[in-house]
């Protein structure tokens, strides 16, 4: 693991995802110890294990506490998502802190906050989420539109551990983010899940959808995010790669299916993207679930 200086940690979007509803980002690590295959950050410089090339960036608490102060004096109030491209919660967030000492001045600028993981250990903060979400400031056009200032979302492509051990190797269990979901809501925190990507033929068949959508809402999941998988490149590194690589040792019998559904520029086709939408559309209207923060 390194320490690196950064020159800045707050992120202005260009344009706010429908989804997650960033404003801004900020992320304290680089790299991934998580190192799921299906991750659209592969093919970059971290290359084939993400593991290899973390960093902390050790002046981000500074950087933040300076970029927020000047946004909060111009009444810039805006979502920060932790994190966009990688987990907030790694490993060694447990004894970094970094991730915390962020949230601690992101609630004393009083800005609202967006936390997308994979990790139980999020819920060490729960203490300070159920300030943000009680004391933060929307942004102006949000105001009347969102309930909640603070949002959790734990990501899953799967609720199968088994399914979850190729794919996501080194990630903490579905089973522990399906424990830590369901704590956060019972303290009434606004809690879902971003059911991304799904695996052709693997975790979007039918019945498996049917399973994940039950539990989310055993549960108590405010909301899902669903959506397909896209494969890039041709690198030892890169996400077409490995999951390729997976599907022909683990299931060899859907090679062909992929090699025929995966075009050049890495999507699915527009039938089975449509069929897609229309099927978990169904499945939310069936199971009380949000597909959107409002």
């Amino acid at each position: 693991m390194q320490r690196v200086i950064a020159k800045s940690i707050l992120n202005k979007t260009k344009r706010r995802d429908p989804w997650f509803l960033d404003d801004y980002t900020v992320n304290p690590y680089s790299g991934c110890s998580f190192n799921c295959l299906y991750c659209y950050i592969r093919g970059s410089k971290y290359g084939v294990n993400m593991a290899e090339k973390l960093s902390v960036k050790q002046n981000a608490i500074d950087l933040l506490d300076r970029a927020l102060a000047l946004r909060a004096r111009k009444k810039q109030y805006g979502i920060i998502v932790l994190s966009s491209a990688t987990d907030p919660y790694l490993q060694f967030e447990q004894t970094e802190l970094l991730t915390r000492q962020l949230l601690e001045i992101i609630l004393h600028y009083r800005f609202p906050v967006h936390i997308i993981t994979k990790s139980d250990l999020v819920s060490r903060d729960f203490d300070l989420l159920k300030q943000i979400d009680a004391e933060a400031i929307l942004p102006f056009d949000l105001q009347g539109k969102l309930t909640h200032r603070a949002f959790i979302t734990f990501s899953f492509s799967t609720i199968d551990s088994e399914i979850a051990e190729i794919f996501e190797p080194g990630a903490p269990s579905p089973e522990l983010r399906l424990n830590t979901l369901s704590q956060a809501r019972m303290m009434g925190l606004c809690s879902g899940v971003s059911l991304m990507p799904l695996l052709p033929f693997i975790s979007d068949t039918g019945a498996h959808l049917d399973q994940m959508f039950s539990t989310f809402r055993s549960v108590d999941a405010n909301y899902i995010f669903p959506a397909t998988l896209a494969l890039y490149g041709s690198d030892p590194g890169d996400n077409r790669t490995l999951v390729m690589r997976a599907v022909e040792k683990h299931y060899p019998q859907l090679v062909e299916k992929y090699q025929r559904l995966f075009g050049p520029d890495g999507k699915l086709p527009n039938y089975y993207r449509q069929a897609f939408a229309e099927k978990v559309k169904g499945l939310c209207v069936q199971y009380g679930l949000r597909d959107r923060l409002f």
